[in-house]
């Protein structure tokens, strides 16, 4: 178990003393972190890691919630793209699967409500694993997806290593007939 340095686990003097530690965690961070965790490493409750997060965030952190924890923007991101798509919803797994396996992550899925303007979801899902855990959570819940509200027109905004990356996901979309132009 995680453990910072030259202190006993989760003993802090004070909050700003937590917070920094929070954010110092997220920076070095490659994948989410949950609350739980943070809360079990710094011995303190979950809804001090939730109040926390939302006072850094206050503080001007850009802190990302996912289903999977707390995540920071990446500093590396060497290409962002944005993918406009039109799919039924039982088609949403063969979408992500298709996006993940041309090595990409998709960080989020948007919609253009007609009442409420913009409404953009957090997904952060970059391989197989992760998009059978997003669609499980969904049947299990029974939710039906953003896109339910647009007729399934939606965009994704997609993190590519590189061009070639962008380019293959663009081909493997407009090939399932997903891509909307």
């Amino acid at each position: 178990m995680f453990q910072p340095a030259g202190r006993k686990k989760g003993i802090f003097v004070d909050a700003q003393q937590r917070r920094s530690e929070i954010a110092r965690r997220l920076k070095e961070a490659t994948a989410p972190i949950s609350a739980t965790t943070l809360a079990q490493e710094l011995s303190v409750s979950r809804q001090i890691i939730v109040g926390d997060v939302a006072l850094l965030r206050a503080g001007g952190l850009e802190i990302t919630a996912t289903p999977r924890g707390y995540l920071l923007p990446r500093a590396d991101a060497d290409l962002l793209v944005t993918f406009a798509c039109r799919h039924r919803s039982d088609q949403m797994e063969a979408e992500l699967n298709a996006i993940v396996d041309q090595g990409c992550t998709v960080l989020d899925v948007i919609v253009e409500h007609p009442v409420y303007g913009q409404l953009t979801a957090p997904l952060h899902v970059s391989s197989r694993y992760d998009v059978a855990q997003f669609i499980a959570r969904c049947r299990q819940s029974e939710a039906v997806p953003l896109s339910h509200l647009t007729e399934g027109i939606h965009l994704h905004t997609v993190f590519c290593r590189d061009q070639q990356a962008a380019g293959r996901v663009r081909a493997v979309l407009e090939q399932l007939g997903f891509l909307y132009e």
